[in-house]
């Protein structure tokens, strides 16, 4: 297992921490990274952003993904934004890798680097270096996801349940990406992906991970769920009159492209992708679109709830929320 910190060591004590902002979605991550880089120009400084999203990544998936803006591009360099095809994959030790490099190329260029999203299995990687877990086999891969279409993922999830019941017992029988990588694991290995991650507890991620000394990691974190859940739904809405459908019908008309790629999955077009193809409704699209996005949170904020030593701040509070920007200030100097 690789558990070498995705910065070399002399970048630990010659150069302070990389501030790392992270929270679940809908959170206002971009909003503070933004305020913190336009303060940086007060001080003659350069702050440079590269995005933790694996959303983000992918050419034409703007709108749904709420990508920072072409304005806000502009004034601000970002990196790690529309570099692939949809048709493309990104992984957690693609990021890992370009997060290094980046970070130390902006520190060469004499400007700052500040790592913002909330893919916490990118987190990971490029925190606590990669998985010992196989790569992909693309033939395994391609033969399941053939499978999981004729047969439905449920029944998939019956057969993972079968050579991995832990494994089976923490997935959603619908979760088609997840069901589909341990049923692959356990193919390439011949063992189960759950024992596989005991042997390595800090893999997985949420067992008490701590922060390494060369990381400054903030962490967003709303206290009240029910305003951050209105927030989501306003914010959907907010893509759907803004054109979500019309983005995905422009995605639909590249033949290269199905349900089953993992820009495709992500939260909001994988719903609007199933509309489009008729087998839900506007109504269905759009409440199966909420519950995913409000998942997507919960689970981001398990992972972050187990990462010991991070400094929260509550984004709906606004004395925490300048608390927050004022900590970043002085990340600064």
């Amino acid at each position: 297992m690789q558990t070498e910190p995705h910065i070399q060591p002399t970048h630990q004590t010659e150069q302070p921490p990389i501030l790392c902002i992270v929270g679940p979605t809908g959170a206002g991550k971009t909003y503070l990274a933004m305020s913190l880089a336009e303060y940086a120009k007060t001080l003659g400084l350069t702050v440079e952003l590269i995005s933790m999203d694996s959303a983000l990544v992918y050419r034409g998936l703007d709108i749904g993904s709420a990508k920072p803006t072409k304005v806000e591009q502009a004034a601000v360099q970002h990196h790690l934004i529309d570099i692939l095809d949809p048709t493309e994959s990104y992984s957690a030790a693609h990021f890992a890798k370009d997060a290094k490099r980046l970070c130390t190329e902006i520190r060469a260029r004499g400007n700052i680097p500040v790592v913002v999203g909330g893919t916490m299995l990118y987190w990971r990687a490029w925190a606590h270096g990669l998985s010992s877990l196989p790569p992909a086999n693309p033939e395994i891969r391609a033969r399941l996801d053939e499978q999981g279409k004729v047969i439905g993922w449920p029944a998939m999830h019956t057969q993972l349940a079968k050579v991995d019941p832990i494994a089976a017992a923490r997935l959603q029988p619908n979760d088609s990406q997840r069901v589909q990588r341990a049923l692959e694991v356990y193919e390439i290995t011949g063992k189960p992906m759950s024992e596989l991650l005991a042997d390595s507890p800090s893999e997985d991620g949420r067992e008490g991970s701590a922060i390494p000394e060369w990381i400054d990691l903030i962490s967003l974190e709303p206290n009240d769920r029910a305003r951050l859940h209105q927030n989501l739904e306003k914010r959907f809405d907010e893509m759907l009159a803004g054109g979500l459908l019309e983005e995905v019908k422009a995605l639909r008309s590249n033949p290269d492209l199905h349900g089953d790629l993992p820009a495709i999955r992500s939260v909001g077009y994988r719903q609007v992708w199933e509309y489009l193809s008729g087998e839900v409704d506007q109504t269905e699209m759009r409440y199966k679109a909420l519950a995913a996005t409000r998942q997507l949170g919960k689970r981001q904020l398990t992972w972050l709830r187990a990462i010991a030593g991070r400094k929260t701040f509550d984004p709906f509070n606004p004395s925490e929320l300048k608390a927050a920007l004022d900590y970043c200030k002085a990340s600064l100097k």
